[in-house]
């Protein structure tokens, strides 16, 4: 081949592929690696999912309240024109309201001044509910990340479960043309060719099932990730890597759900609005203040001043008592809601921790006793077919009982997967 046309099937190559790339990017799949793993979908979901976005800014707006809380509020003006008719003055004059053509004319400046701590109170009850807030918002990302962590563990099983599906089918197709050869040479009777038919028919089945129920995880995915259902989305590569055996102890576990925990966090904040709102009830049986300085124009001259203080007499007592009972009883509800919370998250860890030890036991008895023995079943299934000694029901059970041992393995690591998310929910963190 010459250089030119080297060249020419060059040209032609590089075409080629900036159109595929321009396809690509065109096709509306902004990210085809997605689901791929576990951590590309919490990066996603982090940045994407609107109701994590909307706690953030929700958190974000509590914040900017802790200062407006304590500072006081805004003075007051108040412009007296006396005597505007000008009665007594001078003659010629009349009714007048500039300040310069009037009797006098008084300019009074207030100050309001909460009585001593009050401001204080108040910034600590704003900055305890913003806590909460963040608390809220905190949990609300950690309920979002363990929802997608459960499903995604159900979309690997599904895909697992449907590889395993596949080759069984595979293989039933290979005993299928078996069996017909064997009948056709009249070493087995008809009703084996088609119990093969009926196995490989009810595999398909399954199949079909298993597939709905992938797509079904896809779809719950795509929600969680803000995208569209249909969306399309990567098959799952790798699954998360366990922890060791040694980090699910419980008394270490519970003692980080009660650090850790936002909910209890964001209760703990409550309990903290809760005590300042009694501290500002009793605070409330003294009086608030307001000061006042006012000058005094007599036409174009400040010849006098006044000052002025002002304060509310805390005269009904009752009303009071009221309000420092409500905010008694409120820190009651506050503190009763933290302990029930409390008590539920660690009963729900001790499930958790019994539901990812059972999972655990199942897969290692079903990798190291149940699946080893299966396949040696039949291997000898398989030979006694082959010499006429175990009819063909025989070697269906001993696939179906591999069959079966796989699916309890992939349904293990399932179940393990979805208890860590929960038990990660709980405790606030990744294990």
């Amino acid at each position: 081949m010459d250089k030119g046309r080297m060249s020419a099937t060059g040209l032609l190559l590089l075409v080629l592929i900036a159109a595929s790339t321009l396809a690509t990017a065109q096709s509306g799949d902004p990210s085809p690696r997605l689901g791929a793993d576990l951590a590309g979908l919490l990066a996603h979901a982090r940045e994407k999912n609107p109701e994590v976005a909307a706690m953030r800014l929700e958190a974000e707006a509590a914040a900017e309240r802790i200062h407006p809380a304590g500072a006081l509020p805004d003075p007051v003006l108040r412009t007296e024109l006396q005597n505007i008719s000008n009665l007594g003055a001078e003659s010629g004059t009349s009714l007048n309201l500039l300040p310069s053509r009037v009797g006098s004319t008084k300019y009074t400046l207030m100050q309001s001044l909460p009585f001593w701590g009050k401001r204080d109170l108040k910034r600590e009850v704003a900055a305890a509910d913003a806590d909460a807030v963040q608390g809220k918002a905190v949990l609300t990302w950690t309920e979002q990340a363990a929802r997608i962590k459960s499903v995604y563990a159900q979309y690997f099983a599904y895909a697992q479960l449907i590889r395993l599906n596949r080759e069984v089918i595979d293989l039933l197709s290979s005993m299928e043309r078996i069996t017909q050869v064997r009948y056709a040479s009249g070493l087995i009777p008809q009703q084996d060719a088609i119990r093969a038919q009926v196995e490989r028919s009810t595999m398909l089945s399954e199949l079909i099932q298993m597939e709905t129920e992938q797509h079904h995880a896809a779809t719950r995915l795509n929600a969680l990730l803000a995208r569209p259902a249909h969306a399309p989305l990567a098959e799952p590569q790798v699954a998360r890597r366990l922890p060791a055996t040694a980090a699910f102890d419980y008394n270490t576990l519970s003692e980080k759900v009660r650090q850790k925990n936002p909910q209890l966090f964001a209760d703990e904040a409550r309990i903290r609005a809760a005590e300042k709102n009694r501290d500002l009830a009793y605070r409330n049986r003294y009086p608030d203040f307001t000061l006042g300085v006012s000058p005094i124009q007599t036409r174009n001259r400040f010849n006098e001043w006044e000052l002025m203080v002002e304060f509310n007499i805390p005269l009904q007592q009752e009303s009071r008592r009221s309000q420092e009972r409500e905010a008694e009883k409120m820190l009651d509800v506050a503190r009763a809601r933290r302990e029930a919370s409390a008590n539920q998250f660690l009963a729900d860890l001790a499930e958790n921790l019994a539901g990812i030890d059972a999972a655990r036991r199942t897969e290692t008895l079903a990798t190291s006793s149940l699946l080893p023995q299966a396949e040696l079943t039949y291997q000898a299934a398989l030979a006694g077919y082959e010499t006429g000694k175990v009819d063909f029901a025989t070697l269906l059970d001993a696939q179906r009982q591999i069959r079966k041992a796989r699916q309890d393995i992939i349904k293990a690591q399932a179940e393990q997967q979805v208890r860590l998310a929960d038990i990660e929910r709980l405790v606030g963190d990744d294990l």
